[in-house]
């Protein structure tokens, strides 16, 4: 296949096209590269620097599939600039959608996110409980959804919502809570847990990245998938952590109302299957940073390089 992979100089892409390209599928890297390029040369990869808000900039010729990662990531930076949020991860993300359907590409897949559903009291949250985003960032996830799902007749439409993604990438992420807590073991020996009550669903990235190309293998799996395959507490995570290298746990208040869990069952049922634990990504972070392949670099930082170098 033709693959177009937005936001591919990210977090996951950066794990995803490389596992694109081993299975011989030709791939166009589309990234505004605020954070970099850490994609590897090859023969079928071509990388192109365009923001996605410029829809005429991206060629769909002869493209197969659409996999839309882009959007700005995580609540704080979604507040940062609540219109540059909306026009990236919304605006823009209708504007693909209906170029794809006018120049004919069968497939669409889009990273949702597992947040949309806000603050819920069900201990399991599945895909047929209403949305109540709560943050800027949430909202146009939520909008996003319901724009490409208008689609569902002219191509195939997989909406996935992810829970944390952790685990290593060569464009690691060090905010997220597996990751940031695992960090914060190994330079200074002590974890903050903030509240630490409050349950996140989690996925590894491995797995995630696996999801997209199971998506890909398995056009009649269409519709809205949750992704996220153990719901823990921060302070369950912190305690993981804390098993596998030697750190203090310090917990003080928090006002952070965020807590949900998610049921992946229906994907499950529609035969895809996990591989990693949030143990694992635990393990792999600290052996990279022993063998110095992983370093506590500053665009690793989404919310403080945003405010350096993005938005003024």
């Amino acid at each position: 296949m033709k693959i177009l992979v937005t936001g591919a100089c990210g977090y996951k892409g950066t794990v995803l096209v490389p596992k694109l390209l081993e299975l011989g599928h030709k791939v166009i890297a589309i990234d505004i590269m605020w954070f970099g390029n850490f994609l590897p040369d090859h023969r079928n990869l071509e990388i192109r620097k365009i923001d996605v808000r410029n829809t005429n900039e991206i060629d769909l010729s002869g493209v197969d599939a659409i996999i839309h990662l882009a959007s700005i990531a995580n609540d704080p930076c979604g507040d940062l600039d609540p219109k540059l949020t909306w026009e990236v991860s919304a605006l823009a993300t209708m504007q693909l959608a209906d170029k794809a359907k006018r120049e004919g590409v069968k497939r669409f897949i889009y990273a949702s996110s597992g947040s949309v559903y806000g603050v819920k009291d069900e201990d399991l949250v599945t895909e047929d409980l209403s949305l109540e985003p709560i943050s800027e960032y949430n909202k146009t996830k939520m909008v996003a959804e319901r724009v490409i799902l208008s689609y569902a007749d002219d191509m195939v439409v997989q909406i996935v919502r992810p829970a944390t993604v952790c685990g290593l990438s060569d464009r690691m992420r060090l905010d997220v809570s597996v990751n940031m807590l695992t960090m914060q073991a190994i330079i200074s020996g002590e974890i903050t847990v903030f509240g630490g009550q409050q349950t996140r669903p989690n996925i590894h990235i491995d797995d995630i990245t696996d999801l997209y190309i199971f998506l890909l293998n398995n056009a009649e799996v269409t519709g809205v998938f949750n992704a996220g395959f153990e719901n823990l507490t921060i302070l369950d995570i912190a305690e993981m952590v804390v098993s596998k290298i030697p750190a203090k746990i310090k917990i003080t208040e928090s006002n952070d109302p965020r807590s949900y869990r998610i049921n992946s069952d229906k994907l499950i049922e529609a035969g895809f299957k996990p591989k990693k634990k949030v143990g694992d990504a635990i393990t792999e972070i600290i052996a990279a940073y022993q063998r110095g392949t992983l370093k506590n670099e500053p665009h690793f930082h989404n919310l403080k390089w945003m405010q350096q170098k993005v938005v003024v």
